[in-house]
């Protein structure tokens, strides 16, 4: 790109592709990928093996890593992208304040294919049963916050190409 790439957030549900489509617009923009599941901390990660789902407390810490990988990465790079449930309005305003024009991508799905999907994923830590939860604490994203909401059904690289197109608008929108 040739403005600078805002730092992004690739959010949403469990199964819905943060990994896949995180990493595949990291590449494409040239930047660092943080994997926020990477950075549970193990009390986290075994409670959701034991299908318990996570407190907002629980993912206060988890957060704040998520958000300084973000900053750190862009202080050192340039740029990053994160794959980060981001779930609620209150954990997206966490990350936002490690990160001024934070942007996230929010990769939607229904439960019927987030299901599926995570019940096919071999050796991951969150189960199928937790997948209601995180829809139950899902709070969808207000115009405000600027939150591209993009169809998780689409193949990776459209996904990705609407993804990059919007970064370009507004890094564009941000040059003097």
């Amino acid at each position: 790109m040739e403005n600078p790439t805002p730092p992004v957030v690739v959010m949403g549900v469990a199964g819905s592709g943060k990994t896949v489509v995180g990493s595949a617009l990291a590449k494409a923009l040239g930047v660092a990928f943080v994997e926020g599941d990477d950075l549970h901390p193990p009390e986290n990660v075994a409670k959701m093996a034991r299908g318990e789902p996570l407190t907002d407390e629980d993912r206060a810490g988890w957060l704040d890593s998520v958000g300084r990988a973000i900053a750190g990465n862009m202080r050192r790079n340039g740029g990053a992208v994160a794959a980060c449930s981001a779930l609620k309005r209150r954990y997206r305003d966490q990350l936002r304040s490690l990160n001024p024009g934070l942007v996230f991508i929010h990769l939607e799905i229904s439960p019927d294919t987030a299901r599926q999907r995570v019940a096919s994923r071999e050796g991951h830590f969150m189960p199928q049963s937790l997948v209601a939860s995180q829809f139950a604490t899902l709070e969808p994203a207000r115009a405000e916050e600027l939150v591209l909401s993009v169809d998780g059904l689409l193949p990776v690289e459209e996904q990705v190409s609407v993804a990059v197109d919007f970064l370009r608008k507004k890094a564009a929108e941000h040059v003097p």
